[in-house]
């Protein structure tokens, strides 16, 4: 099957969840023995227009990110590729106007990618992000949560499939214990991630024995490693920085309790690695953040609205055995992950053979 993706930017170009977990879906797809094409800003050096690297071709539709006639352009290059599916996503979502008219013109079904919660009210953007929502023959989201933000924008919500990112779980069972607390939060420290609930419920544990791991880095990390020092729990807490996922996976395996606090979430990857590597879950529920959804069904996982309902759910969880792994999550492996993605894309060609 040949598959052209439509994304302006990609992994090449910035560190972010969404165009990370297309590049996983393309090589995962390449492994299968599949032909595949990104349709993208250009980001290797030198003219040439299409360049391969790890066996997936890259097309420059425009020679960086931001030029007015990328949608057109990605149409026309479309039409030439010949496409079984074109696959865009709703990051830019304009560009699903030429992933739309090029799959039109190479007889392609589309698929959209629709990774963040979007506003369909916003002026001209909010009418892309409606278009974006009606036109493909199928839309995918990572959560329920995203879901709900698709069919806001006019979707039917037959035609929304989720589909969770899936985790290499293998790697997963390999991983050893690596040094970390027993206590852990990964993220982004950003304004969404809200530590400080964490830390007040951690100030209010003070009575236990814990050490905790934030992994991660950001623009609001010294605002949390003062909120550490006043709280008197920053000789508890070991800001670790950016981790690899191995050296994740490594401090998960180490640790009793994993704690998601983070307001805005569209699929919360590494509570499920360390749910997967055998932690307790405790997610701090949010409206605009997915993480509640690992854990609502799990016997291991707990949910709080509040930092005081966080210190109860940290004193519960020590009650819980601890894990080396869990292979309630094997259901999300990758090679799960893929099989979704290859069904949806059938599903789209016999719709679109049907019309």
């Amino acid at each position: 099957m040949r598959v052209a993706f439509v994304s302006e930017t990609t992994a090449h170009h910035v560190d972010a969840d969404d165009v990370d977990r297309l590049h996983s879906l393309a090589d995962a797809l390449v492994e299968r023995g599949h032909d595949v094409h990104v349709l993208c800003a250009q980001w290797w050096e030198g003219q040439p227009d299409s360049f391969e690297h790890d066996d997936v071709t890259y097309h420059a539709v425009a020679d960086e990110r931001g030029q007015r006639w990328f949608a057109a352009r990605a149409a026309l290059l479309l039409r030439r590729l010949a496409p079984d599916v074109v696959h865009a996503t709703s990051r830019t979502p304009g560009h699903v106007y030429g992933a739309r008219w090029g799959g039109v013109l190479a007889g392609a079904p589309v698929v959209c990618e629709w990774y963040d919660q979007h506003d369909a009210a916003d002026g001209l953007r909010g009418r892309a992000y409606r278009y974006a929502a009606r036109k493909p023959s199928v839309v995918v989201a990572p959560s329920r949560t995203v879901k709900t933000s698709v069919r806001e924008c006019g979707a039917n919500g037959g035609d929304v499939r989720v589909i969770p990112t899936g985790i290499d779980f293998e790697a997963i069972r390999r991983a050893v214990p690596g040094d970390g607390g027993d206590i852990v939060f990964s993220r982004r420290l950003d304004a969404d991630a809200n530590l400080e609930s964490l830390f007040l419920a951690l100030a209010e544990f003070r009575e236990y024995d814990w050490n905790c791991t934030v992994v991660g880095d950001g623009p609001e990390r010294e605002s949390y490693e003062r909120q550490a020092r006043d709280l008197r729990i920053a000789d508890r807490v070991d800001f670790a920085g950016e981790m690899s996922v191995d050296e994740r996976a490594a401090v998960f395996k180490n640790a009793h309790v994993y704690v998601h606090t983070a307001e805005r979430t569209s699929f919360a990857l590494d509570l499920l690695r360390a749910l997967a590597c055998g932690c307790v879950g405790i997610v701090e529920y949010h409206a605009q953040s997915s993480a509640h959804e690992l854990v609502e069904q799990y016997d291991r996982g707990f949910r709080a609205t509040n930092d005081e309902e966080i210190t109860e759910c940290l004193a519960a969880a020590g009650g819980l055995e601890r894990k080396a792994v869990d292979e309630t999550f094997a259901d999300y492996d990758r090679e799960r992950f893929l099989d979704q993605y290859l069904d949806v894309y059938r599903d789209a060609q016999e719709h679109a053979g049907l019309l």
